[in-house]
């Protein structure tokens, strides 16, 4: 027996947890471009200013219509005070008092649309500072300085997320299966994974993730299903779209079966080893392996610990010969 921390190798492809297009919401030239193209910056930071001076005019009029329009309703409000006190002693008629009353209500339907009208107005005074939704890196500017912008311009420049990242990896159906029933253990706990990721260089990255998210449907094209992990990144060395190596590994080493490289034998109906019995005749014996490690690999199925597994002379024997076995000392891994 020999700890082994089992892993699965995959390949993968870094995905950015967050992505967000920048447009404009308005037309209007360009005054100001409030950034580097490449840098790192924060949820608030503002970034491009459209000049104002149209959408501040627009709220001022705004302002001053529903200003006026208030001024109206409380004159339509006092007028219909009066008209309905008078009324009770019948010294207006009440045709005059209908149409107070309906000159009030028009006066305040006039109030809301103002209202209305100075929000919108003030929104898109606000979408003249454009400012960035999220904490990410911000790539190229589509347009500079001068430009005119407006909705139709498209995006004007795209924000990365950085830290913590995804890493998304194809896994076949029957691969998850066996990840799942290898993480299984008797007491019906399972075994803590982590992943680990390879860049394109060959070079371990220096931070696990966490297994996060499996997903719900299987692609009918290849059987298999996207897995995602989220990886730290705080030293930008992952890069959204990149290509890396992902291996999910058990994250402490299980006691298991293995036997020495050099004992295991191939065939047309697959692996085998060849033991010697109580009775000192060799006999073979059909086995499932796992990973390899260092000279060994792994049992998962067909060898019960303490059985006598031939190493050397393997192509000198054949089963049911009697053979005089000589035990090799547990360092070398028979």
């Amino acid at each position: 027996m020999k700890g082994v921390a089992r892993s699965y190798a995959f390949v993968g492809r870094i995905k950015a947890i967050d992505t967000v297009q920048l447009r404009a919401r308005v037309e209007g030239f360009l005054e100001k471009v409030l950034f580097t193209e490449g840098q790192d910056v924060k949820t608030g930071d503002l970034l491009y200013q459209i000049e104002k001076t149209q959408y501040q005019a627009a709220v001022d009029q705004a302002k001053a219509n529903l200003a006026a329009a208030q001024a109206q309703e409380l004159n339509a409000q006092l007028t219909y005070n009066r008209s309905a006190e008078l009324a009770k002693n019948q010294f207006v008629p009440q045709s005059t008092l209908d149409q107070n009353r309906a000159n009030l209500d028009s006066a305040k339907a006039t109030v809301l649309q103002n209202d209305a009208a100075l929000t919108i107005a003030q929104e898109n005074l606000g979408y003249t500072d454009i400012k960035a939704p999220i904490d990410g890196r911000i790539g190229l500017t589509t347009f500079t300085q001068g430009n005119l912008v407006n909705p139709a311009s498209g995006v004007l420049a795209t924000i990365v997320s950085q830290d913590p990242i995804y890493v998304q990896f194809p896994v076949s159906v029957v691969e998850l299966e066996n990840i799942r029933a290898a993480r299984r253990q008797e007491n019906g706990s399972l075994i803590k994974i982590e992943v680990l990721v390879r860049l394109a260089n060959g070079r371990e990255y220096p931070h696990a993730g966490v297994w996060n998210y499996t997903d719900t449907q299987v692609d009918q094209q290849t059987d298999t299903l996207v897995m995602r992990a989220t990886l730290p990144n705080p030293e930008r060395q992952l890069i959204d779209g990149a290509f890396v190596t992902v291996e999910v590994k058990e994250r402490q080493e299980q006691s298991r079966l293995v036997v020495p490289q050099a004992a295991l034998q191939v065939d047309q109906a697959g692996n085998y080893v060849l033991v010697v019995n109580d009775e000192h005749k060799v006999e073979l014996k059909r086995v499932k392996t796992g990973p390899s490690v260092d000279t060994n690999v792994v049992i998962e199925d067909g060898l019960h610990e303490g059985e006598k597994v031939i190493v050397d002379g393997v192509q000198k024997v054949r089963p049911g010969q009697v053979v005089e076995a000589t035990e090799l000392p547990p360092s070398s891994g028979g």
